[in-house]
């Protein structure tokens, strides 16, 4: 599988059972998508923003309840694999993306896998097994969540940063060697996870060693 990276924005997600799974997807895609849940039942837990249905439908509703929702993605996630099986085959000819929560291992075409995922907006980094160990995503995302700090300051930061070197007309092979070596700056990173106020300026001067004080200051 090759890893993208989906925009759910204005999009329905449709998730198909109402268990800690279906929750644990269901306030996944609650961040960007418009999430309709479909159980007899739900579960004790948090499902985010999600609509929550209470309905229990069996194969042959399949179709009519993906054609109401028109979702960009069915997650099917109960127990009963004769419904996920409809769900995913009704998705399918719909031209929706189907995940699976019964599934490990090699998948079907226009399958996808949910990964871990550590944000630190605007950063994302999302970790996948491919199904096959759920228990290890978890465990490298909580690896990640330390090292990840302070990048989504650093992302803004060299954002910021380069647009200045371009309006200041620096070529663009300086630019990049400049905002790689703030990307590498200990100390930079260090004002960035500490929530200190001096971080530009510790670029800013990282960049001019680069650049050279005569061509960049601020």
């Amino acid at each position: 599988m090759i890893p993208l990276f989906h925009d759910f924005t204005e999009e329905t997600v449709l998730v198909v059972g109402g268990g800690p799974v279906g929750a644990r997807k269901a306030r996944t895609f609650a961040r960007e998508a418009d999430v309709l849940v479909l159980s007899p039942a739900f579960a004790d837990a948090d499902f985010g923003d999600a609509e929550r249905v209470q309905a229990a439908p069996e194969p042959e509703d399949a179709a009519d309840w993906v054609a109401r929702a028109d979702p960009a993605l069915v997650v099917a996630a109960t127990d009963d694999g004769d419904v996920n099986d409809a769900f995913a085959e009704a998705a399918r000819e719909r031209g929706a993306l189907v995940n699976r929560a019964d599934e490990s291992g090699g998948r079907e075409a226009d399958s996808v896998v949910v990964p871990a995922t550590v944000r630190d907006d605007p950063v994302t980094v999302a970790v996948a097994t491919g199904g096959a160990s759920p228990a290890l995503s978890k465990y490298l995302r909580e690896q990640l969540e330390d090292e990840l700090a302070g990048a989504g300051g650093m992302a803004e930061l060299t954002g910021d940063l380069r647009a200045d070197l371009r309006a200041a007309g620096v070529d663009p092979e300086t630019r990049r060697n400049a905002v790689r070596a703030v990307v590498r700056s200990g100390p930079v990173w260090k004002a960035l996870r500490t929530g200190g106020t001096n971080a530009r300026q510790r670029a800013d001067d990282v960049a001019a060693d680069v650049v050279g004080n005569s061509e960049w200051s601020t």
